[in-house]
């Protein structure tokens, strides 16, 4: 399909040129490290070839394509954590992530093996959002309000390992952007007096409130009366002891940096100005966004969604920059946006870059074991506890 260019779109169809001054998402002068030179290329191969089967690289789908193109394997965190466990073989787990996934392929994979992370600095300000010590201050008052008994916790896979962890030794499971549903529903099973509809129990939704809100309210048929959000700031998370009686989700106040940044302005914007758009966003975005969108969904589903489309349709996307680029090469002969004007790239994902990676390479490559990734033994059985939870949820593929 051949671009019309002659109407300006206000959301530029990747590949057909930028304006800086209006697309601000489109490029981020100053806040990325300049594009790698050929010689960077040429030393990741040239390390890479030599370790050979010793080493495995995962690329979340939110790399930049100079870190994707080294990849052995594209996905989503879940789904590169079993990857490498599946690679037994494979000594070194190089993990082109963010922390938190980091220590979920650490806690999955063998003994023999070891995960590393080429930049420490890689984190998610979503699982920063909810320390282990704020968690358990949670858990103590829910316990003095006489709510923990009736209380299911549910952590999405965003998540530190301690506070997997946590969600471990208090019978609650994890959960995916694919599988909330399923988590929900088996979490309100064991609580209380296990009724999803109509019933008393409660979840912790744990770390992201507009995933725990979405599902809730969009998957389940749940009113958004009965959703609280836990401020670990303020006392009793700045509620009454009768709003969390009267509570089901016990929401913690955290969100994504990058999906909680997409307004219903910029929905309404794509639809005035662009005819038969589509809109799809992920479900870590705000509830007033995804209830505007055409298609809700993970990574994953957005990806396949946009892949089945046929040519010529108009797509905006609602999640991280680096993904909604690569979607707009791989499928050319569709319209594809991104949503937000203002929103950059995920910056802590971007933290892996082609100089980390090669370094990281390199170091293997002499011997040197750089920035490894291994998580508290009694955290890790905890949080494996959890997981195994989660892959007992019927029905589910559990993808991200």
């Amino acid at each position: 399909m051949s671009t019309d260019t002659s109407r300006p779109l206000p959301l530029l169809a990747l590949g057909a040129g930028t304006d800086l001054r209006t697309e601000r998402g489109v490029e981020c002068p100053g806040d990325l490290p300049p594009a790698s030179d050929p010689a960077l290329v040429a030393r990741a191969r040239a390390a890479k070839e030599r370790l050979g089967d010793k080493v495995f690289v995962l690329g979340h789908h939110y790399q930049r394509d100079e870190v994707i193109e080294f990849a052995d394997v594209t996905g989503d965190s879940f789904k590169l954590a079993k990857e490498a466990a599946a690679r037994p073989d494979s000594p070194w787990i190089v993990f082109c992530g963010v922390h938190f996934m980091a220590e979920s392929a650490d806690i999955l994979t063998s003994d023999a093996q070891t995960v590393i992370l080429p930049d420490l600095a890689a984190g998610c300000s979503m699982a920063d959002m909810a320390a282990i010590a704020q968690v358990e201050d949670c858990w103590e008052q829910l316990e003095e309000a006489g709510i923990a008994a009736d209380t299911i916790p549910v952590t999405y896979m965003n998540s530190s390992a301690a506070i997997k962890a946590f969600t471990g030794r208090h019978g609650g499971t994890i959960c995916t952007s694919s599988n909330a549903k399923t988590a929900l529903s088996w979490a309100f099973s064991q609580a209380g007096d296990g009724q999803v509809e109509g019933g008393t129990g409660k979840v912790l939704f744990l770390p992201d409130q507009h995933l725990g809100r979405n599902t809730w309210a969009r998957d389940l048929g749940g009113s958004l009366e009965d959703c609280v959000v836990w401020d670990p700031h303020r006392p009793m998370g700045g509620l009454t002891l009768e709003q969390l009686r009267e509570a089901r989700m016990i929401l913690w106040r955290g969100h994504c940096s990058v999906h909680g940044r997409f307004t219903v302005e910029a929905v309404e914007q794509a639809r005035r100005e662009i005819p038969g758009v589509k809109v799809i966003v992920h479900p870590e975005c705000r509830h007033e966004v995804v209830e505007l969108a055409d298609e809700v969904g993970s990574t994953e589903k957005i990806i396949k969604t946009i892949a089945a489309a046929p040519a010529g349709t108009r797509w905006v996307v609602g999640t991280e920059l680096n993904l909604v680029q690569r979607l707009g090469e791989q499928f050319p002969d569709q319209q594809i946006a991104f949503l937000e004007k203002n929103v950059c790239y995920c910056s802590t994902m971007n933290r892996i870059d082609l100089p980390h990676l090669v370094w990281a390479l390199e170091s293997l490559d002499s011997g040197r074991v750089v920035n490894p990734i291994v998580v508290d033994e009694q955290v890790a059985h905890y949080a494996r506890v959890a997981l195994d939870q989660m892959l007992a949820l019927p029905g589910e593929t559990h993808r991200d």
